[in-house]
């Protein structure tokens, strides 16, 4: 009896263990915590004095659930195309782990509870920016993906709102400095987003995705994007310490970050492989938590 006690206790813990990782794949876990870091940073750089830390706990919780329920809600409506493609082809619900109509629901409910709890919370600003992302992610951007190369643009903007979203939580107001996250984060994700679909463009065009490196087999138009882009990125990330919002130390890592992101941007253009899209993809992996601690650091900085 003790045996058998014993292995339906450790069949129980493999099956919780299971569903837990199934669950952080379906609100796509690390994206959620990325998207939690940059409204975290976006609300310490608007933070003029001290940091009111129980509004930035309620911005970080209200911001991760409306992230977390866009995550669930895009794998209900790709479910069909997740199935085609290789690197999606196992997620839990096109391999039959979870419901459809269970994940439906439960990317409705965390999403409208991440929005109730930021307008009674935090404020109705930051509340309807993460309605507007929410309504962007799913209504815009998702279906886009299927018919125009263009999508990687439009997605790139509700990317970039989670920083501004931390603003506002901490000023209840969009000004300059919120436009400046919103401009570094927008002009990060296009190369980024451009390697990725690069390393599997294969996948995607399996999955009827016309994403730019399915229609640019040579890369030369996929290489000039992500070139112009992280050139952009440049003058753009130093945009704080023009506007007053941050210093040299700022200044200086956010110049030399951003030189190395280029630098890899070319470094793919004359290469056009899957191991310079592959290092490119790694650097700006690096990028943008390293260019937010520097942010963050300028701020703490005597």
């Amino acid at each position: 009896m003790k045996a058998q006690a014993a292995s339906l206790d450790r069949e129980a813990r493999v099956g919780l263990a299971a569903l837990a990782a199934d669950l952080a794949e379906l609100t796509k876990a690390r994206i959620t915590l990325m998207v939690m870091v940059t409204a975290a940073a976006g609300f310490l750089l608007a933070s003029a004095g001290s940091v009111d830390v129980v509004r930035l706990v309620h911005a970080l919780v209200g911001t991760g659930l409306v992230a977390a329920g866009a995550g669930v809600l895009n794998q209900v409506l790709e479910r069909d195309v997740d199935a085609l493609m290789r690197r999606t082809a196992d997620r839990p619900i096109p391999a039959g782990r979870i419901d459809p109509d269970a994940a439906l629901s439960l990317g409705v409910a965390v999403s409208v509870a991440g929005l109730a709890y930021l307008a009674l919370t935090v404020n109705l600003l930051t509340s309807m920016l993460g309605a507007a992302t929410l309504a962007a992610y799913l209504f815009v951007y998702t279906p886009m993906k299927r018919i125009s190369s263009l999508a990687t643009l439009i997605g790139a903007i509700p990317g970039a709102v989670p920083p501004m979203m931390g603003w506002t939580a901490a000023r209840d107001s969009i000004d300059a400095g919120a436009w400046a996250l919103f401009g570094i984060l927008f002009l990060w994700q296009l190369p980024h987003f451009l390697a990725i679909a690069w390393m599997y463009r294969a996948d995607y065009e399996r999955g009827g995705f016309p994403m730019l490196p399915v229609l640019d087999p040579e890369g030369g138009r996929t290489a000039r994007q992500m070139i112009l882009y992280a050139a952009a990125l440049v003058p753009v990330s130093l945009l704080p310490s023009a506007l007053g919002l941050t210093g040299a130390v700022y200044f200086l890592g956010a110049l030399a970050l951003g030189l190395a992101f280029l630098g890899f941007a070319f470094a793919f253009d004359r290469a056009r492989n899957g191991r310079a899209a592959r290092h490119l993809l790694l650097v700006s992996v690096i990028y943008l938590p390293a260019i937010l601690a520097v942010m963050v650091l300028d701020r703490v900085l005597p």
